[in-house]
């Protein structure tokens, strides 16, 4: 839901390439269409929903599942847009709509709303009864997957698919397979992720699983070290741009995450680790409280 600190900036305006996974065999070769999705839907209609949508129209007609009118329109407007930006895209091939019903003959269903419980156990329940035949898969990074699963009603169904914003540009797939999930899910799962152009590393079934574990106590430091000294947004920030070549520092990646986000993140993490450098800061609480949530919202750390 983010964007990796040390990840290569792109132009906005770039078309971006399909890469082949480096590390791809004769294994992935071989897999068959039978062997992967050939009917994907994705239920959201945030940015991760659509560049998911725009990314797997690159080898399929995909469903965007939106919940209302109003949000269906936007979401077809902005999937529309990011398909410009994948080579092999169509926008042709996303259909946006409201009914759950249009997703019964899909053979996977990516969840793909807000970091919280309810609303994904509600989509998962909701999605799972509608597509009887798919596997289900969640966005999620820092929510439990066992507990997805067990909440949602179909754990031999569900499993972890965690990209990354932006998803048109972000080539990593976390991908987390979990003990309740059938057997076949895996190597489905993984063919398909490769297929539109992503690489996909699998990853244990913890809490924030890799990157979010690492990134979130060097993005939390940066916040208290901002607080400690008195520094400025900028200057912190021109300190691991300059000094360590990121491309982005660390205020404006929570920025572009959503510091409502980070916070929710924060906040699973230190549930299951119980250790101080996963805690949110207090900063970042009182900004959520003030409605500055990020690039989202037109402040954070920065103006936009």
């Amino acid at each position: 839901m983010w964007r990796c600190a040390t990840a290569r900036l792109y132009a906005d305006g770039a078309r971006v390439r399909r890469r082949r996974n480096p590390c791809e065999g004769d294994r992935h070769r071989a897999v068959t269409v039978s062997e992967t999705y050939t009917q994907p839907a994705i239920a959201g209609s945030g940015t991760i929903a659509c560049g998911l949508a725009a990314c797997a129209s690159v080898v399929s007609k995909t469903v965007l599942l939106a919940r209302s009118d109003a949000s269906a329109w936007k979401a077809e407007e902005k999937a529309h847009a990011l398909c410009a930006k994948v080579e092999g895209a169509d926008a042709k091939r996303v259909k946006v709509t409201t009914r759950p019903a249009d997703l019964a003959s899909c053979d996977v269903v990516v969840e793909a709303v807000v970091e919280e419980l309810e609303p994904k156990l509600e989509l998962l329940r909701t999605v799972g009864e509608a597509a009887p035949d798919a596997d289900l898969a969640s966005t999620t990074s820092s929510l439990s997957l066992d507990e997805l699963g067990s909440g949602g009603g179909y754990p031999e169904r569900t499993f972890g698919l965690h990209p990354f914003n932006p998803v048109v540009r972000m080539e990593l797939i976390e991908l987390c397979i979990p003990e309740t999930a059938s057997d076949e899910i895996g190597p489905r799962a993984r063919a398909w992720c490769e297929s539109i152009g992503k690489t996909v590393v699998e990853v244990p079934n913890e809490p924030g699983f890799v990157v979010n574990r690492l990134l979130f106590p060097y993005l939390f430091d940066a916040v208290r070290l901002m607080e400690q000294t008195g520094m400025e947004a900028e200057e912190v920030d021109r300190c691991m741009t300059l000094g360590a070549n990121y491309p982005m520092g660390p205020l404006a990646l929570i920025d572009l995450i959503g510091v409502d986000v980070a916070v929710a993140i924060g906040e699973a993490l230190f549930a299951d680790s119980r250790e101080e450098h996963h805690r949110p800061p207090g900063h970042l609480i009182a900004l959520v409280d003030q409605g500055k949530l990020g690039r989202k919202a037109g402040s954070g750390f920065y103006d936009y």
